[in-house]
C-alpha cells in the first residue's frame, strides 16, 4: 500500500534537497502492466543497466518497462523527491543508501514489504549484514541494496614490480600502517620520477570527503552522536589524518591540486605507482591498456575500512497494490540475479549469491577488493549526508585544501567542526 500521508511541508521539501528545482516530464501515464524506473547512471554504468533491463524485457514481453535515465546528484534528488511528493512517481527508482534518511521520514519513499519480497526469492541473509541493517529506517525496510562503491588503491603494476612491491605471484602486498604506505609511495616515486600517488583535491568530485571518511573512519572517529542530534568531531583524530595527507604533499609522494579527470588522465599515463579513487574507473583503465590492478584502500590507521555508498532500489511514494508490489519486485530480484554483469563496471555486488560465486571471483581485477564489502564505511546516519550531498560539498571545500597544503591542518579543523555544527542546526526538510 501507498505511504504514510504528506504534509504541505513535506511537499515543498523536495526543492530543499537539491539545488535544482524539477522539471516537467515527472508524470507518464501509466498502463496495465507498465513499470517505470528512474536512475542516476551514465556513462559505462548507464550502457551496462541498459543491457541488464534489455535481458529483463525479453524476459517479460508482457511488462512495458519504460527506464528514464536522470542526471547524478542534486538534480536526480530533488526530482525524484517532489515526484514523490507530488504522487507522479515512478514505480522504482535508484538511491544511494547514504540518502535514506533524507527520504524515508517524510514519507517520500514508501515502505518495502518483506513478506512479497521472499515471494519473489529476496531473503535479507542474501545481503550483507551492514548494508541490509543501512537499508532500513526507523525499524522499517525502505530500500534493497544492489551494490556498493568503495574508495580502493589502484596501482600501475609495471611501477610496482620494479619498486619491488609485488610478491612471487604478481599480486600486491598489503600495506599497514602510515610508514610502509609511505615507503611504498617513495619506491613508486623512485621508479616513476613523478609521483607515488595522485589525490583528487580539487574540483567539485567526491575525492577529499572519501578519503578523509575511509582514514577517520580507521581512527574510530565519528562525525556526529548515535542519537543523530550532537556533533562528535574529535579534533585529535582529524587532525591526524589531514596532517598524514597534508605530509604526503608536503614531502613531495602524492601530487594534489588535481580534479578527478586530471588525476585519471595522469594515472592513465603511467605517472604515478598509486591511485586512491572510487572502483568505477576500472573500465577507463582497462580501455587505456595500461598495466594495472586494484585493491582494498590501505590500513594507513587500524583496520582496512574505506567510506563507500550504496545503489539501492527504492519506491517512491505512490499508492500500490500487492500486485503492483510484485510486479516491481520481480524486476528487482532479476536485477540482483544478473548483478554479476553490474560487477564489471567495478561496482561490488550485494546479492550474496553472485558476490560469492566463483564466476564474480574469477573476474579480474574486480574481484581483489571484495572482502572490503564487510568493512565498508557509509556516511552517517542524517539527513544532510550521502553521496553528492550538502555534507560532501561543504567538507570537500575545507578538505581538499587542508589535504594539498593550501590550508593549516589547526584552521581546518575549525572549518569542520562549524560545517557539522551549521548543518546539525539545519533543519531537516522532510521531518
Amino acid at each position: 500500500m501507498g505511504g504514510p500521508g504528506l504534509s504541505r511541508r513535506t511537499l515543498l521539501a523536495g526543492a530543499a534537497l537539491g539545488c535544482a528545482g524539477l522539471a516537467g516530464g515527472c508524470g507518464v501515464p501509466r498502463g496495465e502492466r507498465e513499470l517505470r524506473y528512474w536512475n542516476l547512471f551514465a556513462g559505462g554504468d548507464g550502457d551496462t543497466m541498459k543491457a541488464m533491463l534489455a535481458r529483463y524485457r525479453a524476459a517479460h514481453p508482457d511488462v512495458a518497462l519504460r527506464d528514464v535515465t536522470l542526471e547524478w546528484g542534486d538534480r536526480y534528488y530533488t526530482k525524484l523527491a517532489m515526484a514523490g511528493a507530488a504522487e507522479r512517481a515512478p514505480d522504482l527508482a535508484i538511491l544511494h543508501l547514504g540518502r535514506l534518511p533524507a527520504f524515508a521520514p517524510g514519507g517520500l519513499i514508501d515502505e518495502l514489504r518483506p513478506d512479497l519480497l521472499r515471494e519473489k526469492g529476496i531473503e535479507p541473509d542474501h545481503f550483507p549484514a551492514g548494508l541490509w541493517n543501512r537499508s532500513h529506517h526507523g525499524g522499517r525496510l525502505f530500500a534493497v541494496p544492489l551494490d556498493t562503491h568503495p574508495v580502493v588503491q589502484y596501482h600501475n603494476t609495471d611501477v610496482c614490480r620494479e619498486a619491488g612491491l609485488l610478491d612471487e605471484h604478481g599480486r600486491f602486498r598489503p600495506l599497514r600502517g602510515p610508514e610502509a604506505v609511505r615507503d611504498a609511495l617513495r619506491r613508486a616515486k623512485q621508479v616513476t620520477g613523478d609521483s607515488g600517488l595522485l589525490l583528487e583535491t580539487t574540483g567539485d568530485g567526491v575525492g577529499p570527503w572519501r578519503l578523509f571518511w575511509s582514514l577517520y573512519r580507521q581512527l574510530g572517529g565519528d562525525l556526529i552522536t548515535p542519537d543523530g542530534t550532537r556533533s562528535a568531531v574529535d579534533d585529535r583524530k582529524v587532525a591526524t589524518v589531514l596532517d598524514f595527507v597534508q605530509g604526503l604533499h608536503g614531502d613531495g609522494l602524492a601530487t594534489g591540486g588535481l580534479d578527478g579527470d586530471g588525476a585519471i588522465a595522469l594515472f592513465s599515463s603511467g605517472r604515478a605507482g598509486f591511485f586512491w579513487y572510487g572502483e568505477w574507473e576500472v573500465q577507463t583503465f582497462l580501455e587505456s591498456g595500461m598495466p594495472f590492478s586494484m585493491t582494498r584502500f590501505p590500513a594507513v590507521f587500524g583496520r582496512a575500512l574505506a567510506e563507500a555508498d550504496s545503489h539501492a532500489f527504492v519506491l517512491p511514494h505512490r499508492d500500490r497494490s500487492d500486485e503492483d508490489h510484485l510486479r516491481v519486485y520481480d524486476l528487482v530480484a532479476a536485477l540482483l540475479r544478473d548483478s554479476l554483469a553490474w560487477a564489471e563496471g567495478g561496482h561490488i555486488p550485494a546479492y550474496l549469491p553472485v558476490n560469492r560465486s566463483r564466476a564474480y571471483a574469477d573476474m579480474q581485477p574486480q574481484s581483489e577488493y571484495r572482502s572490503v564489502i564487510d568493512d565498508v564505511q557509509l556516511d552517517p546516519d542524517v539527513w544532510f549526508a550521502g553521496s553528492g550531498s550538502r555534507l560532501w560539498t561543504e567538507m570537500n571545500s575545507v578538505l581538499g585544501p587542508a589535504m594539498d597544503g593550501r590550508l593549516a591542518v589547526p584552521r581546518a579543523v575549525s572549518q569542520i567542526r562549524q560545517v557539522v555544527d551549521d548543518l546539525l542546526a539545519t533543519p531537516n526538510p522532510t521531518a
